[in-house]
């Protein structure tokens, strides 16, 4: 896990969210299989939503017709939800997943867990890549988990049914002071460092790497001057700083041994973790976004708190030098956004996002085509007295389901930006030297600032029609919204799994999120792999989470033995 995670999420552990909104009133009848009751003005102040009520809250005329794809949190399921909030298909596996992707033929890819690897300590572990036929068989099943190497977070599809993959790359300390990394802030495991790999199938078990990119291979640093990618930082944009400190990071010791085993029992970390590899993941690279007509990949960059764009009409030879590719700059970055200082510009006060997600082009067609949007998950509010409240936090025990922040906390945003391009189409630097625009042309933020808030995982995306479909993933919270920014249908998702690793162990890092949803996806209902598939709600529906009414109300907290948290599944 990312070093400036382990506090992030420790602190969430014992804050809460602050919320003004009127609070809604949930009618049964929209979500039959759900029994819930009405939504409670103290609800909308939990952070985990842990007492919120579960299924349909909000159905209009004006939401897209379609199907929601996602994945429950702890979970080897898919599920494929219609708009009335009945589950309509579910696909099975033995291992967990976070996030899927539904093919025009009807197949579901899945990027999963690997039961078994060494090394790697981070939300987002995966290290598998199958396909599955609409009624589940298993078609495809690509591994790369190794000592060295892991796929991790997201996969894209690309147009010729190859997938591009996310994959830590270990370096060793040594590999890392070569590098120009300063040693007084490189863990004693080394770094993990990222690359994409594009992988061939080779059915029904296999693949072929048939073109790679390596962050390693563009590196700037002003640290050490006997090394050979010494340099001024802003003389060199296209290169990623190795001895960036993100603004989370903080300057505060790492955990001891004792401190990760109560991370350990507190589900916040995987059995990996050690004292040795916090902050050996360095940039966590979350999403990846494949343009076919640009022959571009953007990547979601939270460590530097920017996206970054890549050419892919390199060569592998290319991608590792400056020059080729059909930008010419070969794998040096062609774009980069969200936190101008990585690359010796401007002052915090320039910096765009907070450890984002799930950036991604608008399609063509689509309103906004061509620009990309991103979920910035953690805003700065009050930004002083919010990070005091974080020191400290990340080993609390027992985990606090309940958790409040009053009326002090960071926010969430979507926002939607439009690069700066010239006339051929290259990005270009404005007379700052930086990569613009300066603001986004769109965001969305909740009326009340603070009850749209998730401080890690989530996503959003633009629809056909102009509607925006968001997840606000600590909280399992599915909505869309139309071009007005006005909430034109809702669902929180109430199914909680309780799959682990062999050793016992969480699959992916989760805490008290037990509705915690990494991403969903909004399918239209006109998608060419729904064709002649059967939608009808499936019977019995699966069964959902009910949990405990609130302490002081007659019931053991669901972290107490007694509790009600037990899962399905």
């Amino acid at each position: 896990m990312k070093k400036h995670l382990i506090p992030c999420l420790g602190a969430l552990l014992l804050l809460g969210l602050a919320c003004k909104d009127e609070p809604k009133q949930v009618d049964p009848g929209a979500s039959p299989d759900l029994a819930v009751r009405e939504w409670q003005p103290e609800d909308l102040r939990s952070m985990t939503g842990v007492t919120a009520p579960r299924g349909l809250v909000t159905d209009t005329d004006r939401d897209t017709d379609g199907y929601v794809l996602f994945e429950p949190s702890k979970s080897t399921q898919t599920y494929l939800l219609d708009k009335s909030g009945h589950v309509v298909h579910t696909w099975q596996s033995d291992l967990n997943s976070m996030s899927s992707y539904l093919l025009p033929d009807g197949r579901l890819i899945r990027l999963e867990r690997d039961e078994d690897f060494p090394t790697f300590a981070a939300g987002g572990q995966a290290g598998r890549i199958r396909e599955y036929s609409w009624d589940g068989e298993l078609l495809w099943d690509y591994e790369l988990a190794t000592e060295t190497e892991l796929l991790h977070h997201d996969i894209a599809v690309m147009p010729n049914g190859n997938v591009l993959g996310i994959s830590y790359e270990a370096i060793t300390p040594e590999e890392a002071i070569e590098l120009g990394r300063n040693p007084e802030h490189l863990p004693k495991a080394g770094l993990w460092l990222d690359k994409v790999v594009e992988i061939r199938p080779i059915r029904p078990s296999g693949g072929e790497i048939v073109w790679e990119w390596h962050m390693k291979d563009h590196l700037i640093q002003d640290f050490d001057a006997s090394k050979a990618n010494f340099g001024a930082l802003a003389d060199h944009p296209r290169r990623i700083d190795i001895n960036f400190q993100s603004a989370e990071a903080g300057g505060g010791p790492p955990p001891t041994e004792e401190e990760i085993e109560q991370m350990k029992k507190n589900g916040m970390v995987t059995s990996n973790a050690s004292v040795d590899n916090q902050g050996s993941d360095i940039s966590h690279t979350n999403a990846i976004n494949y343009n076919e007509t640009l022959d571009q990949i953007v990547l979601s960059n939270p460590g530097l708190s920017e996206i970054l764009i890549i050419d892919h009409s390199t060569t592998t030879d290319e991608a590792r030098g400056t020059t080729g590719g059909r930008w010419g700059h070969g794998g040096e970055l062609l774009y980069r956004w969200g936190n101008p200082q990585n690359y010796g510009q401007g002052t915090e006060e320039d910096r765009k996002l907070y450890f984002q997600h799930d950036a991604k082009w608008i399609p063509e067609g689509y309103p906004g085509a061509g620009r990309i949007t991103v979920y910035n998950n953690d805003i700065p509010d009050h930004k002083s007295k919010f990070a005091s409240a974080w020191e400290g936090l990340s080993t609390a025990s027992p985990p606090d389901f309940a958790m409040k922040i009053g009326d002090v906390g960071n926010y969430s945003a979507v926002v939607e930006l439009e690069p700066a391009v010239e006339a051929n189409g290259a990005y270009m630097l404005d007379e700052d030297g930086r990569f613009g625009p300066e603001d986004p042309v769109w965001t969305y933020t909740a009326p009340d600032l603070y009850s749209f808030y998730s401080a890690f995982i989530s996503g959003a995306h633009r629809l056909p029609n102009g509607h925006t479909f968001i997840t606000q993933g600590m909280q399992g919270r599915f909505f869309e919204i139309d071009a007005n920014k006005e909430i034109v249908w809702e669902y929180w998702m109430p199914y909680v799994h309780d799959y682990t690793l062999p050793d016992g162990s969480p699959a992916q890092p989760g805490g008290p999120f037990l509705f915690g949803t990494f991403r969903s996806t909004l399918v239209p209902a006109d998608f060419e792999g729904l064709a002649g598939k059967s939608l009808e709600p499936i019977d019995p529906q699966p069964e959902v989470f009910q949990a405990p009414p609130p302490p002081g109300e007659g019931s053991e907290r669901p972290d107490q033995p007694g509790g009600s948290a037990n899962a399905t599944n």
